[in-house]
């Protein structure tokens, strides 16, 4: 049996495989999330269950994009610092690199009408590999504890109905089963392993206003990556409010298409803001908003890592990340059905769905990028048809 404080692999073996996950990792947070779990956890063995919760708790309750957070969580586990910044970079920069690419091409050609019918039938089939992701989840993580599984139950019908995500019940959910497993004595005021990240929540940041829109882009973009919880699409809204009604950068149509690019890239979705920027104002644009929306994410998770680290043994803590880890994937769960009410918009779209479902459950070595591109040639090929 392994040190769990003893790596069984070499940084550069983290390195490239956070690299392949975000060349190849399609399917936006929920299934990237999955990914690690199931390479990381299941297949290499390189990463403990309780590590892995640590970091989806982590990831969870600090704002950010979710896939991100947690990559650089596992790449801090055995490799601290340096980890947490390799694993993190490697996993954005290749999908940075498409969006420039896309970005370019969109500008070049004046908009990009392919990237319609590629995302009919991507989302589709998004839909179906998101929500096997999320039952391999749920079943290896919750197994057949009542208490979580109502905490589950509860934000995945929280998530579907207000079509957003809460830090504050994933905080709750872990105070419930703490005091439920700990019964805390409340006199003593031993409270310090469950508080040791919460006071990264008060951080905030100064607004200046200046005319130069690279700077207004920097302070909108650290602002999205600073105060949006959830999962990556949880960023959308926010950001049309900024990108589209309040600075009017955008038109709806650029935004539909910006969005788009964000479902039909691998990686973490977040970083498709670097599109927005490029749109607005080219390569600069481009940089500064990923390192924008980037940078808060970082920082909130690593700050914090050393105290689940030197905690997560504790077993309050133990407690609290079981129920905020139930709650995030209730969350998880619940954001599958939010996305299929988007994405399946008719008989076409809800087969392909189904297909890539009953594909992935039936046949445990087909690779995910393999659907997607066939999603992509049936969309080209359908949604004319459909839309003419």
């Amino acid at each position: 049996m392994n040190n769990p404080e003893t790596p069984i692999y070499s940084l550069w073996q983290l390195i490239l495989y956070f690299l392949r996950l975000g060349t190849f990792g399609f399917g936006g947070p929920v299934a990237l999330v999955g990914y690690m779990h199931r390479d990381l956890v299941e297949g290499k063995g390189w990463i403990t269950e309780s590590d892995y919760k640590e970091g989806l708790a982590l990831s969870q309750i600090a704002p950010g994009p979710l896939a991100a957070q947690l990559a650089i969580y596992l790449g801090y586990v055995h490799y601290r610092i340096l980890g947490a910044t390799l694993a993190g970079f490697a996993f954005v920069i290749p999908s940075f690199l498409m969006v420039l690419a896309l970005g370019w091409a969109y500008v070049r050609f004046g908009g990009l009408t392919w990237m319609q019918s590629v995302f009919y039938g991507v989302g589709a089939a998004v839909i179906g590999i998101i929500a096997i992701s999320a039952h391999k989840l749920t079943t290896k993580s919750i197994g057949k504890d009542k208490l979580l599984w109502g905490i589950f139950t509860m934000l995945a019908a929280v998530t579907i109905i207000t079509e957003s995500e809460s830090a504050f019940l994933f905080l709750a959910a872990g105070a419930l089963v703490w005091v439920v497993r700990c019964k805390p004595n409340f006199r003593t005021g031993k409270l310090s392993a469950f508080a040791a990240p919460l006071p990264l929540q008060h951080v905030a940041l100064t607004a200046a206003t200046d005319s130069n829109t690279l700077i207004q882009i920097a302070i909108f973009f650290t602002k999205a990556g600073a105060f949006v919880f959830g999962s990556g699409l949880a960023i959308v809204p926010f950001l049309y409010g900024g990108v589209v009604t309040e600075h009017h950068w955008l038109t709806e149509h650029q935004f539909v298409d910006a969005v788009a690019v964000a479902m039909i890239t691998p990686g973490p979705v977040v970083i498709t803001t670097a599109f927005i920027g490029y749109l607005v104002a080219g390569l600069p644009g481009a940089c500064i908003t990923a390192l924008a929306t980037f940078i808060p994410c970082y920082l909130f998770t690593i700050l914090p890592a050393p105290y689940f680290k030197k905690y997560g043994k504790h077993p309050a803590l133990i407690a609290s990340v079981d129920g905020i880890t139930a709650a995030a994937i209730g969350a998880i769960a619940g954001s599958v059905v939010v996305l299929a009410q988007r994405s399946i918009v008719d008989i076409p779209t809800a087969l392909l769905a189904l297909g890539t479902g009953f594909l992935l459950w039936k046949y445990k070595t087909l690779k995910e990028p393999m659907i997607v591109i066939g999603a992509a040639l049936i969309g080209l090929a359908v949604y004319p048809l459909m839309h003419h």
